[in-house]
């Protein structure tokens, strides 16, 4: 609050100087203001690792099914392969990004 004495010039700077500090106390939280859309881009990640891994170990399950003329032992084989190795695949996304939320937390 402005004194008594104070010419209007010397409250002016100071109101300035309390406004430049109280925008730079807003900064930090500003500029991670997309934290929502970066969490629910990777969500779709983790998705898309999941879905992706079944899928591809369905159609290599296919493909050596076809070839190999082993109807249904290459596609559960596969569904099996690609489940276990998209389960790891987001394991390992998912703790990544738990470590780059606790760093950018911190």
């Amino acid at each position: 609050m402005s004194q008594p004495d104070d010419e209007s010039q010397e409250a002016l700077k100071r109101l300035q100087d309390r406004l430049d500090t109280f925008d730079g106390q807003r900064a930090p939280k500003a500029e991670t203001g997309g934290s929502a859309e970066s969490s629910m881009g990777d969500g779709y990640r983790l998705l898309g690792e999941v879905i992706g891994g079944v899928l591809g170990g369905l159609g290599l399950g296919w493909v050596v099914d076809h070839f190999a003329h082993t109807t249904p032992f290459g596609m559960v084989i596969g569904l099996l392969l690609g489940t276990a190795a998209s389960a790891y695949a987001a394991v390992k996304s998912a703790e990544r990004m738990g470590r780059a939320a606790a760093k950018k937390g911190d």
